[in-house]
């Protein structure tokens, strides 16, 4: 099997981008977004996530077949994230049922 060879300038700049994308991250930490810190994090934790699976796990030089293998995990993922999202919001559809009364007068 024939490996791809990269450039460490590659790497080099590919590690600084991370952290840059660290640094980032720290900063909007500190930062007061409301509801939009949380969407924030995770969009740059995908970012960062992105750039390790395709250069320092070689998906951008790999075949269709490993491409074909990782996309169907990332779907797989996003299958039991929605289901475990949808069972959280459907939790308080259904009344919670009140004791019996006693019939007993005291």
């Amino acid at each position: 099997m024939l490996d791809h060879v990269v450039a460490q300038k590659t790497y080099f700049l590919i590690f600084g981008i991370l952290l840059a994308l660290t640094a980032l991250t720290t900063g909007v930490a500190f930062i007061d977004l409301g509801q939009w810190n949380t969407i924030v994090a995770l969009t740059i934790a995908c970012c960062k996530a992105t750039l390790v699976v395709l250069f320092f796990m070689h998906l951008r030089w790999s075949t269709r077949l490993i491409r074909a293998v990782v996309l169907s995990a990332l779907l797989w993922l996003a299958i039991l994230i929605g289901l475990t999202t949808t069972d959280y919001v459907s939790r308080n559809w259904t009344p919670i049922p009140q004791p019996w009364e006693s019939s007993v007068l005291q």
